[in-house]
């Protein structure tokens, strides 16, 4: 079939509707229609507009995830999925309607200007909701956390014989409900948010050993043991990484994986004058999260203790060397900016770092499979 056949269809998805632009490959004014989302109706509205040329269609991604993209593969049609936020927007543009935004959309993909984002497999994206879901709980227990210490706040229960959440301040805290320190409706609301925040964790806890038994599998496996070798990435974090990453062969060096991470600096420049500001936060937040997290481990003196020690077991000389040599570098990097800059800006430098380190050993994880597949066959 010939280019000139090429149809764009940009989609407006929704729960119950999707809204419709089709546009021809040059000039033409775009068709609209409502259809419902609902697979037959769908299913009609392309064999009928397939009968008039070869289908480009398009929508971003959203809470719809990507079942829609799912059944257009099945239906031998090509669907791609944008990152909406590095959509270009027009600033002068005051009005939004699910018809201007198919159009707009329709319009973009037809000149190649939408950044499109990998679709993942099935069976990845359910391994990386639990992995979600995990964090769901995190979360959780720190607003339960909150809860607790704030309602015995305005009882006038303060602890101050050290830090929260310590066996010393559990112990303590079991001990308000047997002294009879509360009254009867204090005790009440107390003992249910302390239950709260137990079931959450206990939730918490049977979440991370489901991961735990995900992480030791051949798809897994070799890339975790490989960054547990790093100071900072135990078992949790390489599953974040690896299940929201992907395939990592899609980053040709580690300024565009810092930029998947949204941990490269903003700029503002114009003419002679260059101005850089904060990180972008344009990108992935769970994997960055988890980086910052680790790169606060950097502010200690390099050190391989027990734990570390036992990760690194049975790893790979080369990546033991390797994250040896990130420690070294980033303790160094982190108090030279920590000396002149906040210490929470040491940290997300380090983390921007802690991110090539990462690249360069699963990009040779790759080349290792690589070969080994060019070998099998």
């Amino acid at each position: 079939m010939s280019t000139s056949n090429l149809l764009f269809v940009g989609m407006d998805v929704h729960k119950e509707s999707v809204m419709m632009a089709v546009l021809p490959q040059g000039v033409g004014e775009a068709r609209v229609e409502r259809v419902m989302n609902d697979p037959r109706k769908l299913r009609r509205f392309f064999d009928r507009l397939g009968r008039e040329g070869e289908i480009r269609a398009c929508y971003e991604a959203s809470g719809a995830g990507y079942v829609l993209h799912r059944w257009l593969s099945e239906w031998g049609l090509h669907c791609d999925i944008a990152a909406p936020s590095l959509t270009p927007t027009r600033r002068g543009q005051r009005r939004k309607h699910d018809k201007g935004d198919a159009i707009e959309l329709a319009r973009l993909y037809r000149a190649g200007e939408l950044v499109l984002i990998r679709i993942p497999r099935e069976a990845e994206e359910r391994v990386r909701d639990l992995v979600r879901c995990r964090e769901t709980f995190q979360r959780e227990s720190t607003k339960s956390r909150h809860y607790i210490l704030k309602f015995l706040r305005r009882r006038g229960l303060i602890y101050r014989d050290g830090h929260h959440w310590t066996q010393k301040h559990s112990r303590w805290l079991r001990a308000l409900l047997s002294n009879g320190i509360l009254t009867d409706e204090d005790a009440v609301v107390f003992g249910e948010y302390l239950a709260l925040l137990e079931y959450k964790l206990a939730r918490r806890d049977e979440l991370e050993r489901q991961i735990e038994e995900l992480a030791v599998r051949p798809a897994y496996r070799e890339a975790v043991g490989r960054l547990r070798c790093f100071r900072g990435l135990d078992t949790h974090s390489a599953m974040v990484l690896l299940s929201e990453i992907g395939d990592f062969r899609r980053f040709e060096s580690p300024r565009e994986l810092m930029a998947y991470v949204g941990l490269v600096p903003s700029e503002h420049s114009s003419g002679e004058r260059e101005r850089r500001g904060s990180i972008t936060k344009a990108g992935n937040s769970h994997c960055r999260h988890v980086l910052v997290q680790a790169a606060w481990k950097y502010q200690h003196r390099p050190a391989v203790g027990d734990v570390l020690r036992r990760r690194q077991v049975g790893q790979p000389p080369g990546v033991v060397a390797h994250a040896w040599k990130a420690q070294h570098r980033l303790y160094k990097l982190f108090h030279r900016v920590a000396f002149r800059r906040p210490r929470q800006v040491a940290a997300v430098a380090v983390a921007r770092e802690l991110v090539g380190f990462v690249w360069a050993v699963l990009k040779d994880l790759e080349i290792e499979r690589e070969r080994a597949r060019e070998q099998a066959a």
